[in-house]
């Protein structure tokens, strides 16, 4: 072959190469046309890609809308379980479906909540309050619908009280938002009516201070009848006390009174106290030093962030604590140490601005550090009842019965008598007994039944 006639053959291969390579992609591209234009499956199958691609931008941008749409034109509130209202607008809630008016939606979804409390004579207290349960309620507040929806989150619980977070969040309309305002007011209103010229006993649970049971009557001060003198006594320092603070601040004196209240059991020690508080418009925390899974931390954390305007009532605290040691009658040893009481209520870390009452039958088992100045600023002996107040709570009794003044005089007479031969025969009654008698017997049968009670002493 000549060197012309190569490159003409390689052209001419080449061609042919090209030729062939294009028939044949023409022909593949005409075999898969023919496929899909004469295929239904292919066709169905694409058309249902397509309305798929089209059903999931119409669900985005309905999603898009709807986030747009509420953030417009709907408006929420959140409250967690941190926050006073909390319990305010629970409580609030629970009265209105206690009660339903016309247009509330009634709640299906209830939580219960328990408080109990063990008495020392071995019988208990129990109360249930019904409230909105976790999930999504519905009400109706001044002709505005709004949604309630309480979340719980259990994974993740307080620090200190080892409760889990929980919030309230309330939506409704935008052009609704004031309401929120005034719902929030009426259930503060309605948790203050209740309380208002009653006395609040808060207990502890866990770190906390909540209120136990329903707000209780005041009892009138001079319904106590103690010894003459010994009521007016601490009243007075009380009310000194308080009207002292920025005596104590100008001088640098850490703002907090102590009492210690002794004596048999029955003599009107804890009646006092709670009367006491009325009398000053102060509630009452309850503590309890044996509580199981107290420490020193939480005990310092709950005497510094007790309520305002509240007594802290530690009672018996010699049973609490026996040579240092704290003991419950079950034998069981709490973790609250001694020493640790002691810093609570006057060490470095312990608060301000609070008053206690310590209250004990036994003044001769306190270790002598625990009721030094400081800590107990004033003590006062409350016993077992004298003739003079047998006398004054027999006419408090029956003052206003049927009981003529003369004859009423005459049987208070007796009663004092009564009561100061055996006294002084070492046959003791407390008032608590006395009490008890008044109760279930009139004036002259009163008389004739204390007359047996200290003859059998």
């Amino acid at each position: 072959m000549s060197e012309e006639s190569v490159p003409a053959a390689l052209a001419s291969q080449a061609e042919l190469a090209s030729s062939s390579g294009a028939a044949a992609s023409h022909a593949n591209t005409s075999f898969i046309a023919s496929i899909i234009g004469d295929n239904p499956y292919f066709q169905a199958g694409f058309g249902l890609m397509g309305v798929g691609v089209g059903v999931t931008a119409l669900r985005k941008g309905l999603s898009v809308s709807s986030v747009a749409l509420r953030r417009r034109l709907l408006v929420s509130l959140e409250i967690n379980n941190k926050d006073r209202a909390y319990e305010w607008f629970l409580a609030w809630l629970a009265h209105q479906t206690a009660a339903p008016r016309s247009g509330w939606a009634r709640s299906h979804q209830l939580s219960v909540e328990t408080a109990y409390e063990q008495r020392k004579n071995g019988s208990a207290a129990v109360l249930f309050k019904l409230v909105a349960g976790p999930g999504t309620h519905w009400l109706q507040y001044k002709g505005a619908w709004m949604q309630v929806k309480r979340e719980r989150e259990t994974r993740s619980m307080q620090l200190m009280s080892g409760t889990p977070w929980e919030t309230v969040t309330l939506t409704t309309l935008s052009r609704d938002r004031a309401l929120f305002g005034t719902l929030l007011a009426d259930a503060r209103d309605l948790a203050l009516r209740g309380q208002e010229g009653k006395l609040v006993v808060h207990t502890a649970w866990g770190t906390e201070w909540k209120p136990f049971g329903q707000p209780r009557r005041k009892r009138p001060l001079h319904s106590v009848v103690l010894e003459a003198g010994v009521g007016e006594k601490i009243e007075e320092d009380a009310r000194a006390f308080l009207a002292r603070r920025q005596w104590y601040a100008d001088r640098g004196i850490p703002y907090r009174r102590g009492y210690l209240l002794h004596g048999p059991p029955g003599s009107g020690k804890s009646s006092f106290i709670q009367a006491l508080a009325g009398s000053l418009s102060y509630d009452i925390c309850l503590l309890n030093l044996s509580e199981r899974g107290l420490t020193d931390d939480k005990l310092n954390y709950l005497l510094s962030n007790a309520p305002e305007r509240s007594f802290i009532l530690i009672e018996d605290v010699d049973a609490a604590f026996n040579k240092r040691v704290q003991t419950s009658e079950d034998g069981y040893q709490s973790s609250v140490t001694f020493s640790g009481f002691l810093n609570a209520l006057d060490g470095v870390a312990s608060g301000e601005e609070r008053i206690i009452f310590l209250t004990t039958n036994h003044l001769d088992k306190l270790d002598p550090a625990l009721i030094r100045p400081g800590r107990v600023d004033l003590a006062a002996l409350i016993d077992d009842a004298s003739p003079e107040q047998a006398k004054k709570l027999f006419t408090n009794f029956y003052g206003g019965d049927d009981v003529g003044v003369d004859e009423l005089q005459r049987l208070g007479n007796r009663l004092e008598k009564i009561v100061g031969d055996g006294r002084a025969a070492g046959r003791r009654v407390s008032m608590a007994a006395l009490q008890g008698l008044f109760i279930r017997n009139g004036a002259r049968q009163a008389v004739a039944a204390t007359e047996l009670f200290v003859k059998v002493q």
